[in-house]
């Protein structure tokens, strides 16, 4: 054979092996397959919705009782698919095509065993008034929490070895499902109340309901002549009122640890702490007055932000002129602006100061606790006027990712990416209900599928500016104040009131700084308050004497001294304010 014949024969054997090779590795990439079957038995129709799949190194926990969003490292691996008229005894195929979250792929998977389930979040068609028809996940009495909402379907927990590098195909049957919730008794103290929405009802083609926990004042009864000032208390879905409990803590209750604030017992805590309120709430001459807490869940959150939007719904309006006014009507509140206030942190902290801005002339004051960001300067650690990107800070020569979730001493357990990631795996096109998805739906337009048009691709992290402006104009909510002004000054001067923690796990003190100077540049003066929690993190709300673990249990009478001031210099001539003072 000749030396050319040779070196082809070599190069042509080369280039085969090269290629059988690479088939081989494909093949063995391609990491495990699920089957997900939903029994006939569970289901009389095709089924829309996401399929979760849950992949735990954690063998002593059921994988979907520890998702955590605010906790990354305390996350299984998920991978979500979603599903459109999936037929009740069909096989749905969960393969290397699931988007995934930390590994991307199945096939990335670490060689181990895992403890493994699936849940499909189901959808529901919703025919909107202006024409859009969507695939959504209704509330079903749970506060947008797939995990345990009503009617979703899942596996039960299998022991499962999985070596990515030698795929093998595993079937799992969602034949458990979620019970109905049961809806809450009224007590002495606490009634509840529930209205159908005309406003929202006509926006979603479909009766929405919301309502409220109500804590009614001792002698309340006993006092059919009086009337009361009314506390809103904004925040994520409420069970029922918060940090109230008319018996003294269990003996009995087994103390859990609280890794968030490294106190042994912190259940028995939150129990001391709530009746120790009840102790407040029935003493002598304590001041009288409503408080409470809105049940306003949506199909993308476990609330509504508490304003009008172009995705979400008129749920200002629906709460403010359909709902408040209710529960004044029948729990005898006094009905007029200076008799109003409204408080939260967190996501209330941010619905707390966008009411009071909105609706002026219909609140007294707004105790704003660690906002979501109230100044687009700050999303978090991102500008989003001016950065290109949020997941990455990029130089000349290195790049660096964004940090999205800390301790106070500033150890990082997620970035921008990981947050957003995990969001993707639960849904697409903003339906995961969660943090990120739920800015987008509730500041952001309508994109041109009908669902929440992004202000960030969350696969690459690149910032649209044509929906940041959108946002800016309708929802920053510091810059609507400052472009305002004039108007606004009169309705909000001496009733803004921002506190936050310097070391915010989310980043959230930044919008505040943002704000903070914008504020006090106005003329005339705002007149407000804003202050920061040294080393405190999320979610601070203004007490710089006890420890946030404490502080955060008391919101329901922690700025009554200042809302009693403001009513006493605001109150018009002629106000009741002796009816409620028995």
């Amino acid at each position: 054979m000749s030396l050319g014949k040779r070196s082809t024969v070599i190069a042509v054997l080369t280039a085969l092996l090269a290629f059988a090779g690479a088939s081989a590795q494909a093949h063995a990439s391609a990491g495990p397959v699920f089957t997900v079957t939903v029994p006939k038995a569970q289901a009389s129709a095709p089924l829309d919705g996401r399929i979760i799949l849950l992949v735990s190194k954690d063998l002593t926990r059921e994988p979907k009782s520890h998702v955590a969003p605010n906790a990354p490292l305390d996350s299984p691996y998920l991978f979500g698919s979603t599903v459109d008229g999936l037929a009740p005894g069909a096989e749905a195929v969960i393969d290397d095509q699931a988007f995934g979250w930390p590994a991307r792929a199945l096939s990335q998977l670490p060689e181990g065993d895992y403890l493994v389930q699936a849940v499909l979040n189901r959808y529901e068609t919703f025919h909107l008034a202006d024409g859009r028809t969507l695939k959504l996940p209704p509330d079903k009495g749970e506060g947008q929490q797939w995990p345990s909402k009503p009617g979703n379907v899942y596996s039960k927990p299998i022991k499962l070895y999985i070596d990515p590098a030698h795929p093998q195909r595993f079937a799992l049957t969602l034949d458990q499902v979620i019970p109905p919730i049961a809806r809450k008794t009224d007590t002495e103290f606490v009634r509840h109340i529930r209205i159908r929405s005309a406003l929202l009802s006509k926006f979603w083609g479909r009766d929405v309901y919301i309502g409220a926990h109500v804590l009614l004042p001792a002698g309340f009864d006993q006092h059919p002549n009086a009337r009361y000032p009314l506390m809103v208390f904004h925040g994520h879905f409420p069970e029922d009122i918060s940090e109230f409990r008319t018996t003294p803590p269990d003996p009995n209750l087994k103390p859990v640890y609280s890794p968030r604030f490294k106190l042994e017992g912190y259940n028995r805590i939150e129990q001391q702490e709530a009746y120790a309120f009840y102790q407040k709430w029935i003493s002598k001459d304590f001041p009288r007055y409503l408080v409470i807490e809105i049940e306003h869940p949506t199909p993308y959150f476990d609330d509504s932000y508490a304003v009008n939007s172009a995705n979400v719904g008129p749920y200002g309006d629906a709460i403010n002129k359909e709902l408040i006014p209710e529960i004044e009507k029948t729990f005898r509140g006094l009905g007029q602006g200076w008799a109003r206030f409204t408080y939260g942190g967190s996501t209330g902290g941010w619905e707390a100061l966008a009411t009071q801005v909105f609706y002026p002339d219909m609140y007294n004051g707004a105790f704003a606790a660690c906002p979501d960001p109230i100044d687009f300067r700050a999303y978090t650690l991102v500008n989003l006027y001016d950065d290109d990107n949020a997941y990455v800070l990029k130089g000349e020569a290195s790049s660096v990712e964004r940090p999205g979730f800390r301790n106070y001493l500033g150890e990082v357990t997620g970035t921008q990416r990981d947050m957003n990631y995990m969001e993707l795996v639960q849904g697409d096109r903003g339906r995961s209900g969660q943090q990120y998805d739920i800015w987008a739906a509730v500041f952001g337009p309508v994109g041109a599928d009908g669902y929440p048009k992004p202000v960030l691709d969350k696969l690459t992290g690149k910032i649209d500016h044509e929906v940041v402006a959108y946002w800016r104009d309708h929802f920053d909510l510091s810059h609507i104040i400052a472009r305002d002004w004039a108007t606004l000054a009169p309705k909000l001067q001496g009733k803004i009131h921002l506190y936050v923690g310097n070391g915010d796990n989310y980043y959230l003190t930044n919008s505040v700084y943002f704000a903070q100077e914008r504020l006090e540049s106005l003329k005339p003066a705002y007149n407000g308050e804003v202050a920061y929690g040294d080393r405190a993190e999320h979610c601070w709300n203004g007490d710089p004497t006890l420890p946030n673990a404490y502080s955060r249990l008391h919101y329901n009478f922690q700025y009554l001294p200042k809302i009693l001031e403001q009513i006493r210099k605001t109150a018009p001539a002629g106000a009741d304010l002796t009816s409620w003072r028995y």
